[in-house]
Parts: C-alpha cells; sequence; structure tokens
C-alpha cells in the first residue's frame, strides 16, 4: 500500500469533496446506521451499563494518573515471561526498531494482525522501504491494503466500500501477491469471505514473523489482549516464529480485574455483539508453544503530549470501539477519510491535534469537524466529554491566531457586552432594523463565507427578553 494521509487538506476542503460522493454516502449510512442499531439493543439490556461506563472512565483516568509506574510494571513482567520490551519516542522510532527486528530474523514477508497503531505510525510503508513486504491479515484490512486504499473506521478499515467494489478489488489485485481470486468470482458475502480465506491462508501457514497491536495491556501479569472477530489475529499470534506487538502505552491496565470492565464494553460498542468472537492473550513466550521470540514496543508518539493536556487527557481513555462514529451526523455525510487521519470521526476531531499539535492546517481544522451535537458523549464507552475537548481545543487554534477574523468578530462582540448600556441599545436596534434589513439567507464575503455557506440566519425577534420581561412585569412577579 503507497497511500498515505501525509499533506491531506484542511477537514473543510477534504469534506467537500466527500460529501459530492453520493455512493459513499450510501455505505457509510447503511454500516453505521447497522452497527449502531445492534449497540443500542446490547446497551439496554445491560441494567448496570451505566455503571460500566463510570468504572471503566475511572480505571483509565487512574491508569493515566499513574502511567509510569504502571509501563515500568509491564517491562518488568514481560522481560520476566522471556519477551523483550523496546521503547520507541515517535512514529520513526518505533518503525526503525520493528524493521531491524524483521530483518534480523531473515524474512522478507510477515503477516499482520490489523492495528490501529501502526497504522498511525506508517508501519507498512516503513517496511516496505526495507524490503520487507507486510500482508494484512483482517479482512477489512486487506480489502484496503489491496485496493491501495486508506482506512476510513477504527473497526471497518473498509466501511466506505460496498460489496460490488470489494469484489473487483479481489479480482483485480489478489493474483499479483498470492493465491488469485476464484474464477467466476460474485459479490456474495459468503463467496468473498472463502476468497479472503483461501488467500490468506497461505500467508498465515508460511509466515514465520507476525506484528501485532493490543487493545489491552494487563501490568500485573505483563499480558497482552487481542479481541477480534475473524480469528486471523489467533492465527498470526500463535503460528509465527516471532511475534512483535506495537503498543501505545495508554493502552495498560492495571489488572485482570479491571480488564472484565472493558470485555464487557468493547464487543457492544464497537460490532453490536455480547463478546468478541476471539480474545486472545499472551505472556512473554511459552517453550513448544507459540512464538518462541517476543518483542513489546511501547510507543508514545504524542502520548504524553496529550496526557499533558488537563482538558484533553481524557481522550487517551479511548479503547478504540468506533461508537462515536457511528452516532455522528458529521462522519456519516462526510466520512472517515475526510479527517485525514487513521482516526476519522469524534475521537479523530480530538486525538489527532492532541498527538500532533495544531501547528498546521490540517490539524487545526479537526477540532470544527462537529456540530456539537454531543452525541459522541452519550455513547462513549468511557466517558469522554468531546464537546468539553472540542471547544478546548478551538480556544486554543484561536489563541493560536488561526483565525484572526472570527477571533475579532467574538472580540468586537464581547468588548460591548461587557457594557450595559451599549449591550441594551445594540439589541434594541437589532431587534428593530433586523427583521427589515437581514434576510433568512445571507452569503458574507471573504474568510466570513465558510460560516455562511451552510446556516441559516435565524429569525430576529422584535422584542428581546428583557423588553419582554419588563412588559409583562415578570421582574415584579
Amino acid at each position: 500500500m503507497t497511500r498515505s494521509f501525509l499533506g491531506w487538506p484542511a477537514f473543510p476542503e477534504a469534506a467537500e469533496r466527500e460529501v459530492g460522493n453520493r455512493q459513499l454516502r450510501e455505505n457509510v449510512r447503511r454500516a453505521t446506521h447497522t452497527i449502531r442499531g445492534k449497540r443500542a439493543v446490547l446497551a439496554a439490556e445491560r441494567p448496570d451499563w451505566e455503571a460500566l461506563r463510570d468504572a471503566a472512565a475511572g480505571i483509565k483516568d487512574q491508569v493515566l494518573a499513574n502511567l509510569e509506574s504502571h509501563l515500568l510494571q509491564v517491562e518488568e513482567k514481560v522481560t520476566a515471561a522471556g519477551g523483550t520490551v523496546h521503547w520507541a519516542r515517535d512514529a520513526a522510532e518505533a518503525n526503525r526498531i520493528v524493521t531491524d527486528l524483521v530483518r534480523a530474523t531473515g524474512e522478507r514477508e510477515i503477516v499482520k494482525v490489523k492495528s490501529m497503531l501502526t497504522e498511525e505510525i506508517g508501519l507498512d510503508a516503513a517496511l516496505e522501504a526495507a524490503g520487507i513486504n507486510a500482508r494484512e491479515t483482517d479482512l477489512a484490512a486487506t480489502i484496503v491494503q489491496l485496493g491501495d486504499d486508506l482506512p476510513s473506521h477504527v473497526v471497518v478499515p473498509a466501511l466506505h466500500r460496498n460489496r460490488t467494489e470489494i469484489r473487483d478489488i479481489f479480482v483485480r489485485e489478489m493474483g499479483r501477491h498470492g493465491r488469485p481470486a476464484p474464477e467466476g468470482l460474485t459479490d456474495e458475502p459468503a463467496e468473498l469471505a472463502e476468497a479472503a480465506r483461501l488467500h490468506l491462508r497461505e500467508k498465515f501457514l508460511g509466515a514465520k514473523v507476525a506484528v501485532s497491536g493490543a487493545n489491552f495491556l494487563v501490568a500485573e501479569t505483563g499480558t497482552l489482549v487481542v479481541v477480534e472477530s475473524e480469528g486471523n489475529g489467533r492465527m498470526c499470534l500463535t503460528l509465527a516464529d516471532t511475534l512483535i506487538s506495537v503498543v501505545g502505552i495508554e493502552k495498560t491496565v492495571p489488572s485482570w480485574q479491571d480488564l472484565e470492565v472493558f470485555l464487557q464494553l468493547l464487543a457492544r460498542n464497537a460490532t453490536g455483539e455480547r463478546m468478541a468472537p476471539y480474545t486472545s492473550t499472551w505472556t512473554g513466550t511459552t517453550d513448544g508453544d507459540g512464538p518462541q521470540t517476543f518483542h513489546l514496543v511501547l510507543v508514545d508518539n504524542g502520548r504524553t503530549r496529550a496526557l499533558a493536556d488537563p482538558t484533553g487527557r481524557q481522550a487517551l481513555r479511548c479503547i478504540r470501539c468506533g461508537a462515536c462514529m457511528n452516532i455522528c451526523p458529521v462522519y456519516e455525510r462526510t466520512g472517515g477519510h475526510a479527517y485525514g487521519s487513521v482516526y476519522p470521526g469524534p475521537i479523530g476531531a480530538i486525538l489527532n491535534p492532541l498527538l500532533k499539535g495544531l501547528d498546521d492546517p490540517q490539524t487545526a481544522s479537526l477540532p470544527y469537524a462537529s456540530t456539537l451535537c454531543g452525541a459522541c458523549n452519550e455513547v462513549c464507552p468511557v466517558r469522554i466529554r468531546f464537546t468539553d475537548v472540542l471547544l478546548d481545543l478551538r480556544a486554543q487554534v484561536a489563541d493560536g491566531g488561526k483565525h484572526p477574523v472570527e477571533r475579532a468578530a467574538l472580540g468586537a462582540v464581547g468588548g460591548v457586552m461587557e457594557h450595559q448600556a451599549a449591550w441594551k441599545a445594540a439589541v434594541k436596534s437589532i431587534g428593530l432594523v433586523g427583521p427589515l434589513l437581514l434576510p433568512r439567507k445571507i452569503r458574507l464575503p471573504g474568510p466570513l463565507g465558510g460560516w455562511t455557506d451552510s446556516r441559516t440566519v435565524p429569525a430576529i425577534p422584535r422584542e428581546s427578553f428583557r423588553t419582554w420581561w419588563k412588559r409583562t412585569e415578570g421582574d415584579a412577579k
């Protein structure tokens, strides 16, 4: 896969392009509505659902407050169990570590378990540049890779594709990378799944090295956990001789008892299942069973930057369930590619700026990729207050001078509001002339055009609240 989000346009430009793709909108709407409908049913059947969300948020906050000690415990336990721990400050260092580890084995083709972190750091491209072919084995990730595409959802990366498009990709590309698609392949889901199974089985049986991420990392035992629905993860985690797991430092949970809370939440939110079909756990190495060499690469890549943000650090609670995307009206209409990152939707709108900073136009545009409706707050299993973080990031963008016209306009309004007499006069004036002079739909020129392109001016009442209150003697009553 050669495509990347590097140099992606700012969200407004990318979103305008994606909104014009009717097929994309239909694909995304169908998929997100299906998943969120199943999730709602399974959440409603749990009388302790809100208590589980409270517990998950509390556990994650406790981890973030004591992250250093938990990570040192992880290193101690993994090392004692026969594994080797590596620390990576950023994407470049993580990619170098993994590339060197694969090179040391002499292998030139490896298999991968779906991992958003390896997508985040661009590991596949780094390995390809080193002459190493990394084959994705998750069905959706395979579709994205074969189509030289980009992921658009954290749980279902190929959510933007329909089955006819997938069939065309399989027929065109499978033969170039291994076993070709069967003759006469149709777009029936069972046939597509069988074609992928046959193609990937050769990869599983021939690979000596596997790369994974992890959904959770249990500090008390140094155990890694991968949750998945297809069994491809289990194949990678057990058949390879060498396993390299690349994990974000925030994925830590203190104990197995804490893990129980998240396993009850993750599958319900991610895929609308009570429990994922495959939950794999491993601790170091065991003689004669599974990979005999295990490396854990713990990656920062902006996470300590996010941790230092008192409001934004809550984004590090995220367990990558995708529930916020499935409910978001903006994501539903633009799809995931508009966000210019492997983390799209509401979580992408806050996590990307927190990890990368707000120094470039693309990242600085993401906090505005929201209606602030708060639906994401309501479904998040770890109670991330997306709207709080979005507003705080918008304030940081404004303070950084990214939107000088908006800042000047709001400053002028604020100046008037600070003086009671001026504010009263302004309100009275707009009530008298506003309904006569201002149309419901206006188009302002220049930088302010972005505000008016998609907004209708609210009807301006002839009488302000204060005037009505005084006229009706509300103060006296």
